[in-house]
């Protein structure tokens, strides 16, 4: 496997040190599992003096147990993140007495808008995985699309850029985000995608390394701009097994598209980490029919070995070679897909792989260093 990491830049990065520096750690809500999460949790990594802040953290996260709390934590907001949104720039203005002069905020509602100290005398850093969707872009989520938040919305704009403005330097997860920075807020940033556990998932469990990849396998929460019910069309239309893992809202309406289907579906709720990397393993491709703005499990079934079809919109346009470690499509037409996954199997699995390393966290925390080296002084 080794091998297979040559060549990529940045690995192995050592933690920053900003000697006699106080430095803050900021996060929304810390959940059980998330992106976002393992972000803060590598940014501590290579910042390990700075003190962490969330909003709240989920009672059976097991990480974060010295991460500090806000307020909100202790109210019955935590548990209804629409209603909270309002006074989220509040709590971020009262989290703390505490002045440091190094705030670092990983942000993807309000948390860009913290402030411990003026903006002469404190050093304001945020990494961005998306302005607030259900405030800037109410079409990709479902939250803000609630008929009670359109005219809030206006007044939460309007408060996100003029809360923001103290912000020194900011960094996005893709460069479908950093578009977005521009286009809302009118700010440049540079690009640092986030880790993925290229590691874990290019060791192939021992019982498949000689396995046929023999299903299309989708992977995700079962949600409506998933498009999980495109990729049932598009398995008929290739006539080939699917294995659709995860979970969500849309289960019953998918589970009914199943039965009726032409080929064999088969539903893997919750699957452990451990029985991801096999179904990655045992795919002959992932199908991604979907707009996101990064997308981790794509990078994790390429790591696999596994290639992507997917559309041609978002971060597969950073994480996908066209043609090399996946087939990118302007179109949700199934026999278009079933046409290029007749083309799969002239991808070589090793490149994929290979490629997947360019998205390791050791390559997320060397750029993040770079990063806060540069700018946090």
């Amino acid at each position: 496997m080794d091998d297979l990491r040559e060549g990529v830049a940045g690995a192995g990065a050592r933690p920053v040190l900003l000697p006699g520096k106080s430095i803050a750690l900021v996060h929304e809500w810390f959940a059980v599992t998330g992106g976002s999460e393992n972000v803060f949790v590598a940014m501590h990594e290579v910042v390990p003096q700075a003190k962490p802040f969330v909003l709240w953290r989920d009672a059976d996260a097991q990480r974060g147990a010295g991460f500090q709390e806000s307020w909100l934590a202790r109210t019955p907001l935590r548990h209804a993140k629409p209603l909270a949104l309002p006074v989220m720039p509040l709590t971020w203005r009262t989290l703390t007495r505490e002045h440091f002069d190094v705030v670092i905020s990983s942000s993807h509602a309000f948390a860009h808008t913290v402030k411990m100290g003026s903006p002469e005398e404190t050093r304001y850093l945020s990494y961005v995985h998306s302005p607030a969707r259900y405030v800037w872009s109410p079409d990709f989520d479902g939250r803000g699309s609630n008929g009670l938040l359109t005219l809030p919305r206006k007044a939460l704009q309007a408060a996100d850029v003029r809360l923001s403005r103290h912000v020194h330097s900011y960094a996005a997860n893709s460069r479908e985000v950093q578009t977005r920075l521009r286009r809302f807020w009118n700010r440049d940033c540079r690009v640092i995608h986030p880790p993925v556990d290229v590691q874990y998932f290019a060791e192939a469990p021992e019982h498949q390394r000689r396995q046929e990849r023999g299903y299309l396998l989708g992977v995700g929460r079962w949600i409506p701009y998933k498009n999980f019910d495109v990729i049932i069309r598009i398995a008929n239309a290739s006539g080939i097994p699917l294995v659709i893992a995860g979970s969500g809202p849309e289960e019953a309406n998918l589970r009914r598209a199943a039965e009726a289907a032409a080929v064999p579906v088969r539903f893997e709720r919750q699957p452990s980490r451990e029985r991801l990397r096999e179904l990655y393993w045992g795919a002959y491709a992932l199908l991604f029919p979907a707009h996101e703005d990064f997308g981790i499990i794509p990078v994790e079934a390429q790591a696999c070995g596994t290639p992507v079809l997917g559309v041609s919109r978002g971060g597969l346009l950073e994480t996908v070679v066209q043609g090399e470690t996946g087939f990118l499509l302007d179109s949700l037409e199934p026999v278009e897909y079933a046409a290029a996954l007749r083309h799969v199997g002239q991808l070589d699995r090793d490149r994929i792989r290979a490629h997947a390393w360019n998205f390791s966290a050791d390559v997320f925390k060397a750029r993040i260093a770079s990063w806060i080296a540069d700018d946090a002084s």
